[in-house]
């Protein structure tokens, strides 16, 4: 009878046995900072522009400098346990959405199942906030609806944007944030002031009068942070690159929104750009952004370039979360064929 309960015991015991190596995401306790008390869930699973870096990278900046409490998110694939972007059916760890005070998303298409879809929408009923950056425009894809959100339209009807086109030439243009001047005083461009990445500016339609443009973006001739805008129709107007918006939730709740849509993990090399998705952090959880948020990197941070690979560049990585854990660098793993961007080293 006690060898019984003994085994009762320790099946019970097993879910807290898990080893943080083989764990399907990853937690990072936030230490001092305004952040202390505040929960953020940070969601990648996109094929192309590396979000699982930048949702590593922002949960340790987020934990360690400003003292928020932080899970990042994983599309994985559930027989290894690796993260494989190109698995659009599976991030596990959206539980964590049910007390987060901010959620902060760069899926693309994804066609999650029901139960992951519920936590995401009970999130969104609630009325929360969001930051979604680059191809959180179009987060998902397909007919998915959970009380009352339509997932295909989670882009447009919480963010304000779907999938328009590339307004600059993909892989061979970049982008530079242009501050729109009569929002200059926004606090979410506190210390913000040069904004560049490599990836190239989208087409940006839908936007809204009510809704508060921060940033645009130039269309530069090169990949190069060096590289002069592009002169002519293709930067006039210039398109909206980060703007902030309210939402309204299918159960009739008002929500609070950013958008950017840079977001290739290579475009966090710009530590203002980093800033900013901290400075809304701060805004959107309803406390006093710094004059100049502290946007230091947390550890090694040399991001793979952004390109859509095949399956056998997830397969050939075997990266788990637990490689993106505090005290592990963020190394770069570019696909065979993947451009080079001239000025990666800056």
């Amino acid at each position: 009878m006690k060898i019984l309960k003994i085994a009762l015991l320790l099946l019970l015991a097993l879910p807290t046995l898990v080893s943080a190596e083989d764990a399907l995401w990853l937690d990072m306790a936030g230490v001092d900072g305004p952040g202390q008390g505040k929960k953020v869930v940070l969601i990648s699973g996109d094929e192309e522009y590396r979000s699982e870096e930048s949702v590593a990278l922002f949960a340790k900046i987020l934990s360690q400098h400003h003292g928020f409490d932080c899970r990042a998110v994983f599309a994985i694939d559930p027989k290894t346990g690796n993260i494989d972007s190109n698995n659009q059916t599976n991030i596990p760890g959206l539980e964590a959405l049910k007390d987060a005070d901010l959620m902060i998303i760069g899926t693309r298409f994804r066609q999650l199942p029901d139960d992951q879809l519920q936590y995401i929408a009970d999130y969104i009923n609630a009325g929360k906030p969001v930051i979604g950056f680059r191809t959180a425009t179009h987060a998902f894809r397909g007919s998915g609806e959970v009380d009352g959100l339509t997932f295909a339209k989670f882009g447009l009807n919480i963010l304000g944007e779907q999938w328009v086109n590339h307004h600059g030439r993909h892989k061979k243009e970049g982008a530079r944030g242009v501050i729109e001047s009569a929002n200059a005083s926004h606090p979410i461009l506190n210390g913000v002031k040069d904004v560049f990445g490599p990836s190239d500016v989208y087409g940006v339609i839908h936007l809204k009068d009510t809704d508060t443009i921060l940033m645009r973006g130039a269309v530069t001739k090169t990949m190069d942070p060096k590289s002069a805008p592009i002169a002519g129709d293709k930067n006039s107007p210039m398109m909206p690159m980060v703007w902030a918006r309210e939402y309204t939730a299918p159960s009739g709740k008002k929500g609070q929104a950013v958008c950017t849509t840079m977001g290739a993990s290579v475009d966090f090399l710009s530590e203002d750009l980093r800033r900013l998705i901290i400075n809304a952090s701060y805004h959107l959880t309803g406390l006093k952004v710094p004059k100049k948020a502290n946007a230091e990197l947390v550890d090694g941070f040399d991001p793979s370039f952004y390109s859509s690979a095949g399956g056998n560049y997830w397969t050939n990585r075997a990266i788990k979360p637990a490689d993106f854990a505090l005290g592990q660098d963020i190394k770069r793993a570019d696909p065979p064929g993947s451009p080079e961007w001239p000025a990666r080293d800056q």
